[in-house]
């Protein structure tokens, strides 16, 4: 199993979504990450430059997860993947984004995609 480092749930209020109540009002989103790192040369020098910054990662998710607007979850997701693929010591991704304010017309706890994405 490769190391991880995980950063759990980077919050925002986005205009994503399907219906124009949805671009219009927004709602809450929020997003976790876990990528695979090989966090041995960092762990072995102490060197923050042989890792992901994690302050720099949740930072950069934020702004996906407030920018432009997109009608799915999907490509959202994607579009927070790939970002974190952008960091060469990046090995692999998996997203989650959740959507607890959807309307689904029934009582519901959260709406999520997740996905997983690798260097090809």
């Amino acid at each position: 199993m490769p190391d991880q480092i995980a950063v759990r749930g980077i919050t925002a209020h986005a205009h994503h979504g399907v219906y124009a109540v949805e671009r219009e009002q927004g709602q809450r989103f929020s997003v976790d990450a876990v990528l695979d790192v090989d966090t041995a040369p960092a762990a072995a020098t102490d060197d923050l430059a042989l890792t992901v910054n994690y302050a720099e990662l949740a930072q950069g998710l934020h702004a996906v997860l407030t920018g432009e607007p997109v009608d799915l979850l999907e490509t959202l997701a994607q579009r927070l993947a790939d970002t974190c693929l952008a960091n060469p010591l990046v090995q692999a991704v998996q997203i989650t984004v959740h959507k607890p304010e959807a309307d689904l017309g029934v009582p519901f706890d959260d709406v999520t995609v997740t996905i997983s994405r690798s260097r090809s």
